[in-house]
Protein backbone atom coordinates (compact mmCIF):
# COMPACT_ATOMS: atom_id res chain seq x y z
CA UNK A 1 0.00 0.00 0.00
CA UNK A 2 1.17 3.49 -0.85
CA UNK A 3 0.03 6.40 1.34
CA UNK A 4 -0.55 9.74 -0.34
CA UNK A 5 -1.62 13.15 0.93
CA UNK A 6 -4.12 14.24 -1.72
CA UNK A 7 -6.06 17.45 -1.26
CA UNK A 8 -5.41 17.38 2.47
CA UNK A 9 -6.55 13.79 3.02
CA UNK A 10 -4.40 10.73 3.52
CA UNK A 11 -5.33 8.13 0.91
CA UNK A 12 -3.98 4.61 0.49
CA UNK A 13 -3.65 2.92 -2.86
CA UNK A 14 -2.47 -0.55 -3.81
CA UNK A 15 -0.61 0.12 -7.05
CA UNK A 16 2.82 -0.43 -8.56
CA UNK A 17 5.39 2.13 -7.38
CA UNK A 18 6.16 3.24 -10.94
CA UNK A 19 2.51 3.86 -11.91
CA UNK A 20 2.14 7.49 -13.06
CA UNK A 21 0.48 9.70 -10.48
CA UNK A 22 -2.08 10.78 -13.10
CA UNK A 23 -3.55 7.28 -13.30
CA UNK A 24 -3.59 6.89 -9.53
CA UNK A 25 -5.55 10.15 -9.23
CA UNK A 26 -7.99 9.37 -12.03
CA UNK A 27 -8.44 5.60 -11.83
CA UNK A 28 -7.76 4.75 -8.20
CA UNK A 29 -8.95 7.88 -6.39
CA UNK A 30 -11.66 8.91 -8.89
CA UNK A 31 -10.38 12.49 -9.20
CA UNK A 32 -11.19 13.10 -12.85
CA UNK A 33 -10.33 16.82 -13.06
CA UNK A 34 -6.71 16.12 -13.95
CA UNK A 35 -6.63 15.20 -17.62
CA UNK A 36 -4.53 12.92 -19.80
CA UNK A 37 -3.17 14.68 -22.85
CA UNK A 38 0.11 13.35 -24.17
CA UNK A 39 1.64 10.96 -21.65
CA UNK A 40 5.13 12.47 -22.08
CA UNK A 41 4.91 15.59 -19.85
CA UNK A 42 4.71 17.98 -22.80
CA UNK A 43 1.16 19.33 -22.94
CA UNK A 44 0.43 20.06 -19.27
CA UNK A 45 -3.19 18.84 -19.18
CA UNK A 46 -2.17 16.63 -16.26
CA UNK A 47 -0.66 19.41 -14.12
CA UNK A 48 -1.11 19.09 -10.36
CA UNK A 49 0.77 20.72 -7.49
CA UNK A 50 3.24 18.72 -5.45
CA UNK A 51 4.32 20.67 -2.39
CA UNK A 52 3.03 23.77 -4.17
CA UNK A 53 5.00 23.27 -7.39
CA UNK A 54 3.34 22.47 -10.73
CA UNK A 55 4.15 18.94 -11.87
CA UNK A 56 3.11 17.01 -14.95
CA UNK A 57 1.58 13.96 -13.32
CA UNK A 58 1.52 11.72 -16.41
CA UNK A 59 5.23 11.02 -16.07
CA UNK A 60 5.60 11.34 -12.29
CA UNK A 61 5.80 7.97 -10.53
CA UNK A 62 3.41 7.65 -7.61
CA UNK A 63 6.25 6.46 -5.37
CA UNK A 64 7.95 9.86 -5.76
CA UNK A 65 4.87 11.56 -4.26
CA UNK A 66 4.93 9.65 -0.96
CA UNK A 67 5.25 12.09 1.93
CA UNK A 68 4.50 15.10 -0.26
CA UNK A 69 1.37 17.25 -0.47
CA UNK A 70 -0.54 16.66 -3.72
CA UNK A 71 -3.15 19.22 -4.77
CA UNK A 72 -5.47 18.65 -7.71
CA UNK A 73 -7.89 20.99 -9.46
CA UNK A 74 -10.65 19.64 -7.21
CA UNK A 75 -9.07 21.43 -4.22
CA UNK A 76 -8.27 24.82 -5.74
CA UNK A 77 -11.60 26.39 -4.76
CA UNK A 78 -12.29 26.88 -1.07
CA UNK A 79 -15.70 25.31 -0.65
CA UNK A 80 -18.03 27.18 -2.98
CA UNK A 81 -15.63 30.14 -3.24
CA UNK A 82 -13.73 29.89 -6.51
CA UNK A 83 -10.05 30.74 -6.59
CA UNK A 84 -9.41 34.11 -8.26
CA UNK A 85 -7.88 32.28 -11.25
CA UNK A 86 -10.98 30.12 -11.69
CA UNK A 87 -13.23 33.18 -11.52
CA UNK A 88 -11.06 35.05 -14.03
CA UNK A 89 -11.25 32.04 -16.37
CA UNK A 90 -15.04 32.33 -16.29
CA UNK A 91 -15.13 36.13 -16.49
CA UNK A 92 -12.81 36.21 -19.51
CA UNK A 93 -14.30 33.15 -21.21
CA UNK A 94 -10.92 31.45 -21.46
CA UNK A 95 -11.88 27.91 -22.48
CA UNK A 96 -13.11 26.83 -25.86
CA UNK A 97 -13.05 23.04 -25.71
CA UNK A 98 -11.90 23.25 -22.08
CA UNK A 99 -9.84 20.07 -22.07
CA UNK A 100 -6.55 21.67 -21.05
CA UNK A 101 -8.06 24.13 -18.61
CA UNK A 102 -7.53 22.27 -15.32
CA UNK A 103 -3.81 22.06 -16.11
CA UNK A 104 -3.74 25.68 -17.26
CA UNK A 105 -5.44 26.81 -14.05
CA UNK A 106 -3.04 24.80 -11.89
CA UNK A 107 -0.07 26.39 -13.68
CA UNK A 108 -1.58 29.88 -13.32
CA UNK A 109 -2.30 29.42 -9.60
CA UNK A 110 1.33 28.40 -9.08
CA UNK A 111 2.58 31.38 -11.09
CA UNK A 112 0.57 33.86 -9.01
CA UNK A 113 1.89 32.37 -5.76
CA UNK A 114 5.43 33.01 -6.98
CA UNK A 115 4.81 36.27 -8.83
CA UNK A 116 1.71 38.10 -7.59
CA UNK A 117 2.11 40.77 -10.28
CA UNK A 118 3.38 38.87 -13.32
CA UNK A 119 4.43 40.60 -16.50
CA UNK A 120 3.52 39.23 -19.90
CA UNK A 121 7.03 37.77 -20.06
CA UNK A 122 6.53 36.06 -16.68
CA UNK A 123 3.28 34.56 -17.92
CA UNK A 124 4.84 33.39 -21.17
CA UNK A 125 7.71 31.75 -19.27
CA UNK A 126 5.51 30.01 -16.70
CA UNK A 127 2.55 28.99 -18.85
CA UNK A 128 4.09 26.23 -20.92
CA UNK A 129 0.89 24.19 -21.13
CA UNK A 130 -0.47 23.61 -24.61
CA UNK A 131 -3.95 24.78 -25.65
CA UNK A 132 -5.02 23.29 -28.97
CA UNK A 133 -7.75 25.93 -29.26
CA UNK A 134 -5.18 28.73 -28.97
CA UNK A 135 -6.78 30.77 -26.19
CA UNK A 136 -3.40 32.08 -25.03
CA UNK A 137 -4.40 35.75 -25.23
CA UNK A 138 -7.44 35.10 -23.04
CA UNK A 139 -5.30 33.06 -20.64
CA UNK A 140 -2.90 35.99 -20.27
CA UNK A 141 -5.77 38.45 -19.76
CA UNK A 142 -7.35 36.19 -17.13
CA UNK A 143 -4.07 35.82 -15.24
CA UNK A 144 -3.64 39.59 -15.10
CA UNK A 145 -7.24 39.93 -13.87
CA UNK A 146 -6.72 37.24 -11.23
CA UNK A 147 -3.55 39.01 -10.04
CA UNK A 148 -5.54 42.22 -9.57
CA UNK A 149 -8.32 40.34 -7.77
CA UNK A 150 -5.85 38.65 -5.41
CA UNK A 151 -4.16 42.00 -4.70
CA UNK A 152 -7.48 43.74 -4.03
CA UNK A 153 -8.64 40.87 -1.80
CA UNK A 154 -5.40 41.09 0.21
CA UNK A 155 -5.79 44.88 0.55
CA UNK A 156 -9.38 44.47 1.78
CA UNK A 157 -8.32 41.89 4.37
CA UNK A 158 -5.48 44.13 5.57
CA UNK A 159 -7.83 47.11 5.91
CA UNK A 160 -10.25 45.05 8.03
CA UNK A 161 -7.46 43.88 10.37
Amino acid sequence: MIKLNVNGKIREVDVEAEMPLLWVLRDELDLKGTKYGCGIAQCGACTVHIDGEPVRSCSYPVSAAVGLKITTIEAVAKGKQLHAVQQAWIDHQVPQCGYCQSGQIMAAVSLLKKKPKPTDADIDAAMTNICRCGTYARIRTAIHAAAKAVKSSASTKAAKA
